[in-house]
């Protein structure tokens, strides 16, 4: 068995696992490449079906050919697909792009505050109806208490301090000194009612491994991760006014994983791209303390 084939059964087990203990299950799809790899994951773990809904948080500031390719996915696999959004927010426009608030206050309004009221039902949702090929308001009112989340230790900081199982409290708030201890792959999964439990299957991946297994499982991705012919690429995708593409001649899988391998981009961080990083003096910590993705 090699290295890959080592993280693909480790990460079927944790989705299993989930499966199994818990009732209201749901995984975020963000749409970008890790989450895109759990999703792929998952059909292996259970036969070609994902048994629990995908939900994506929809900031509406999405670069658009994301939410395309979200929408032309559901539809060929077969998801239940839900998205929830913070209508609240952006009714009263208090949004980053247009200068209400700042990029961090923006972040945590259309994505904590979206998650979390997508999770707890207290927000809306909407799920896509396969027949019609559009979305209709989601009349399933219960709360989601396990959600299965692509986050990698080595992506940033905080990241790296999750379990494969980490709790949160009933706000989906993280207290990251409260988090069980993980040995000889024994991890808890029966915790106190009202907790909420983010599963990470990928925490112990890679950027390179994450390149190299859609090379090798022949994974779809989003055409924004390669250069369309104008020297840049994004290496890691989110809301058009905070996402920039950074310097690359990658131009399809491989070459992603030769600029990776070789160590091109050992200087630039992941998600040297992402605008409100740079702006959240925690490095995504205080944000993710909060609910965060």
């Amino acid at each position: 068995m090699d290295y890959l084939e080592e993280l693909e059964q480790t990460s079927i087990y944790i989705l299993r696992e989930a499966y199994a203990n818990f009732k209201n299950l749901a995984m975020l799809w963000s749409v970008g490449k890790d989450s895109t790899v759990l999703l792929w994951l998952a059909r292996k773990a259970f036969l070609g079906h994902v048994p629990f809904p995908l939900v994506h948080i929809d900031t509406n500031f999405k670069i658009p050919e994301m939410i395309e390719y979200r929408d032309h996915l559901a539809l060929e696999w077969g998801l239940n697909m839900v998205y929830g959004e913070n209508r609240e927010a952006l009714e009263s426009k208090q949004t980053y792009p247009d200068g209400a608030v700042d990029r961090i206050t923006c972040c945590s309004l259309l994505k904590t505050q979206a998650l979390r009221q997508t999770l707890d039902a207290s927000g809306p949702r909407y799920r896509l109806n396969h027949e019609t090929r559009s979305y209709e308001p989601d009349t399933n009112s219960e709360a989601y208490t396990g959600v299965i989340v692509g986050a990698r230790a080595d992506e940033e900081g905080s990241r790296s301090k999750e379990r494969y199982f980490s709790p949160r409290d009933r706000q989906n708030e993280w207290d990251v000194g409260d988090q069980p201890p993980e040995f000889w792959n024994q991890f808890k999964t029966d915790f106190a009612p009202g907790t909420h439990v983010r599963i990470h299957p990928l925490l112990d991946w890679t950027e390179l491994n994450i390149w190299e297994y859609i090379k090798s499982e022949s994974i779809p991705t989003v055409s924004l991760y390669y250069n369309q012919g104008e020297g840049t690429r994004y290496r890691s995708l989110g809301c058009s006014p905070c996402t920039e593409p950074i310097k690359s001649d990658a131009h399809n899988v491989d070459e992603i994983i030769e600029e990776l391998a070789n160590g091109k981009l050992s200087n630039i961080a992941e998600r040297s791209g992402r605008a409100q990083d740079a702006e959240d003096g925690g490095g995504l910590e205080s944000l993710r303390r909060g609910g965060y993705m």
